[in-house]
């Protein structure tokens, strides 16, 4: 049984979401660097934790745990003081709940589809370029209509802490999926993302850049000092496991 947290991770992955929310939690945790170039998240030890091959896993003291939403509401759940969800028994949670799982079953699901749409439809370059032109139209809706909640309620994205406002669980994600929309895929037009389309999530993501937490994994991961607004491609130090 451990009696710590060990992310398994990969510069600008899921995994960066989890390692946003362990440093808003003050959660120590250890990281396992996964070389993708060496498709170590294909190899046997790392199916032995994630069947699927996928980034991230953590592993916890009630054994490895994969997929980001699972993750992100069980530390929500284990530590309940850091506010990234409400607390079961709060009139807030199904709200919050239907939001996230939004945001992994119907966004993140997009945005591999965008990101590899080979493995959806195929080889035939027009089929892809199909595909994603319409990805990137969904994706597109998807967006104005978090925006269009999270400014009716903002709670959505941030806790009313006695420190401050804090981040949740949502905005975390959220912010994440957001810059991979702006930087991936390398050879795709990627014009049809518009930060300034939805000026509430904007707003977030500069907030959420003056976070320590979002430093700490900025400098950790190579992400440059504004990864959400203005994000430039991860240049971490090579074969580091910050």
């Amino acid at each position: 049984m451990m009696d710590s947290y060990r992310l398994h991770y990969a510069p600008d992955n899921a995994s960066l979401v989890i390692r946003l929310a362990l440093e808003e939690m003050g959660q120590p945790y250890q990281t396992a660097l996964v070389d993708r170039r060496a498709a170590a998240h294909k190899s046997a030890a790392y199916r032995a934790l994630n069947p699927a091959g996928l980034i991230p896993v953590l592993e916890t003291p009630d054994g490895a745990i994969f997929e980001t939403a699972a993750i992100l509401l069980w530390l929500a759940d284990r530590h309940p003081e850091a506010g990234l969800m409400p607390t079961p028994d709060s009139p807030r949670r199904a709200h919050a709940l239907k939001w996230l799982f939004h945001l992994s079953n119907t966004v993140h699901a997009d945005l591999r589809i965008l990101f590899y749409p080979d493995k959806y439809i195929g080889s035939d370059p027009a089929h892809q370029t199909a595909l994603q032109d319409g990805i990137c139209a969904r994706l597109k809706v998807h967006l104005e209509n978090i925006d269009r909640e999270c400014t009716a309620n903002p709670d959505l994205l941030w806790r009313d802490a006695e420190d401050g406002l804090t981040p949740t669980a949502p905005l975390l994600y959220l912010a994440c999926m957001m810059r991979w929309m702006a930087l991936y895929p390398g050879t795709w037009d990627r014009s049809w993302f518009d930060i300034t389309a939805t000026p509430a999530l904007a707003v977030a993501l500069a907030q959420l850049e003056q976070r320590p937490s979002t430093a700490i994994a900025a400098q950790a991961e190579g992400l440059g000092p504004t990864p959400f607004t203005q994000p430039s491609y991860a240049n971490p130090s090579e074969g580091s496991a910050t």
